[in-house]
């Protein structure tokens, strides 16, 4: 029988101990040390607390919490001295049912691993759906991580031990993410759809109007319709809209003015994009169209209307990687399609006119300025998101409630000094344009870290005809500053083209400066981060508030309604714009949940 919260927030607490057991490797210390934060609202609760022990325990404990864990496919295994659960773990992923040449590389690997970290290598090995990784994956995960830094390996052996907590919480309480394995599933159907050169390399690639892109299209139509929409197309520009209409108004229409089903009632809208970066994730954009059409799955399979109207939509086009036309899909939407976009062309020389025409799309403005939305039809607009960084999987914290979307400026700079011969040119007499850019950098680090938040990068550092024996006359280089609200980013802004001038006067250099993009910060609107807030707070989750660094079509929707953000944690340190870009079936049933709450509230104000 499973084992129920009321039970462990009950019971005598030996008792209530015995029942966690196992939970953590040959470690009850953990359990028991949570059980003085009794009661616990939720499970994800109980885990964090767990995680919070061992976070709050110290470097000589969480080794000895690592160094309990069996090795892979280790000794332990061979001789069936494992606990059951680890027994469960490493037969659900084949490692018991491994070729002799698997085990003697896994063999080789916890060798080499035990010697650089001094601790086994540790790995959540059900992985993110819970249903067990494929053992080429362990094996590339175990080369991998290999390469690691010692404190980040450390780091990321506790959050897999973490995610092994977590699904045995999961089996203990007979809990099954049915919603968060869903949209898992739906992400993975949606990912074999890549364009051609990257798909032969089992790379993700999706960009505007390909083949791959229609097909991912086809195959949001047919979910959205799968799961209840009322209305689903693919508009002018390939965004995909899905429509799910409120429930009839009770009062009865004045007599002789026929049927207005839905007039004068609001829509809530969502969504994100379905475009990817080249050789990118499964989830970056698309965790946000799956996550709200898994709640209209479940309002429709009860049957249940909202009293606004919700449309989800899955945009075209937001990360620019076929044309220069960022946010296409969104910016459409609020009037802001540049028409000189229609004469872009691509790396084969295809306009996105032709595009267009090869994707069964109108190719004609009036068609594209037709899908502008008037802004008071509107409540608002919310996205979920994954977080694209590591600060959500460092806190294990499941969900993040975006205070605002960084606004940023960029710059393409160049540095121009005096090219020399660098062994006869004294140090005290260089003009080297490169050794200013990399005093400028330094100093972007520090300026940005002084506000806690802010960020600035030089992505870009380049010598043009460099040579190893010359000193360099010239350094091209690129500036990415961003910052929460527009005046902390234009602060920095000053005070990091004041440094330049000063380098280089300072040096006797030369610069060039030139803006190339600049976007405004986009708060969340205060009454939609409250609701999010409130969702979260509804799970038992703890609440964290933070900045979001990456831009999305949040951004463009701001510009005419309120808006705000969920993030979701990211796995493998919360990289993004990557093919390890993931997020646990856990994780996402706490979203759609989190959603599903947002939902009702709404309904109740409403």
């Amino acid at each position: 029988m499973a084992l129920t919260l009321e039970h462990i927030n009950t019971a005598p607490v030996a008792e209530a101990a015995a029942q966690l057991d196992g939970l953590y490797e040959h470690s009850p210390w953990i359990a028991e040390a949570a059980l003085a934060q009794r009661p616990f609202r939720s499970l994800p609760h109980l885990k964090h607390a767990m995680a919070r022990i061992v976070h709050d325990a110290g470097c000589e404990a969480q080794l000895a919490l690592i160094r309990a864990h069996p090795e892979l496919a280790g000794k332990a295994m061979v001789s069936q001295a494992l606990t059951a659960e680890s027994t469960n773990e490493q037969n659900k992923a084949g490692l018991a049912n491994c070729s002799p040449q698997e085990f003697e590389k896994i063999q080789a690997f916890n060798a080499a691993y035990t010697a650089k970290f001094g601790f086994p290598f540790i790995l959540a090995v059900r992985g993110p759906r819970g249903t067990g990784l494929l053992r080429q994956e362990i094996i590339a995960t175990f080369e991998r991580r290999l390469a690691n830094h010692p404190d980040f390996e450390l780091a990321e052996s506790l959050r897999n031990i973490h995610r092994i907590v977590e699904l045995r919480l999961n089996d203990k309480f007979g809990v099954e993410p049915r919603l968060g394995h869903q949209v898992w599933d739906w992400q993975e159907e949606l990912g074999a759809f890549s364009d051609p050169g990257y798909k032969e390399q089992g790379q993700l690639t999706v960009t505007y109007l390909t083949d791959a892109h229609r097909a991912a299209a086809g195959m949001i139509e047919r979910t959205m319709l799968g799961s209840g929409f009322d209305e689903v197309n693919i508009d002018a520009v390939g965004n995909v809209v899905g429509r799910y209409k409120a429930r009839p108004h009770p009062s009865p229409l004045p007599e002789g003015e026929g049927e207005r089903e839905g007039e004068g009632v609001k829509t809530l809208m969502t969504g994100s994009h379905y475009d990817t970066v080249r050789n990118g994730g499964k989830y970056d954009g698309r965790l946000g169209i799956f996550t709200p059409i898994a709640c209209v799955g479940e309002l429709a399979r009860t049957g249940t209307r909202l009293p606004f109207h919700f449309e989800v939509i899955a945009f075209a086009e937001e990360e620019g990687q076929r044309y220069k036309a960022t946010f296409l899909g969104s910016g459409a939407l609020i009037g802001q399609f540049n028409p000189a976009w229609m004469d872009q062309k691509d790396a084969d020389g295809i306009s996105m006119r032709e595009a267009m025409q090869h994707a069964g799309l109108p190719a004609t403005l009036e068609a594209i300025r037709a899908l502008q939305r008037q802004p008071s039809d509107y409540l608002g607009f919310v996205e979920v998101h994954i977080e694209q960084g590591p600060v959500l999987n460092e806190l294990d914290i499941p969900l993040g409630i975006v205070t605002s979307i960084n606004g940023g400026v960029r710059y393409v700079c160049e540095v121009s000094g005096m090219a020399s011969h660098a062994g006869t040119t004294p140090m005290n007499r260089r003009r080297d344009a490169a050794v200013a850019v990399a005093e400028l950098a330094l100093y972007v680090e520090q300026r940005a870290a002084r506000d806690g938040d802010s960020v600035g990068t030089i992505g870009i550092l380049n010598v043009p005809g460099g040579s190893i024996n010359v000193v360099p006359g010239r350094c091209q280089f690129t500036l990415d500053l961003r910052a929460p609200n527009d005046a902390q980013r234009d602060a920095l802004v000053s005070d990091v083209l004041a440094k330049l001038d000063a380098i280089c006067e300072r040096r006797g250099v030369a610069h060039t400066v030139e803006e190339t993009m600049r976007a405004a910060a986009a708060p969340s609107a205060p009454d939609w981060q409250q609701r999010w807030e409130s969702a979260v707070d509804s799970l038992g989750v703890p609440l964290y508030r933070m900045p979001s660094g990456a831009g999305h079509d949040a951004m463009k929707l701001h510009e005419v309604m309120p808006q705000a953000m969920l993030f979701v944690r990211g796995q493998n340190s919360g990289i993004s714009h990557n093919p390890l870009e993931s997020t646990t079936s856990d994780d996402i049933e706490l979203a759609v949940q989190a959603f599903q709450h947002l939902l009702n509230q709404l309904a109740t104000e409403h």
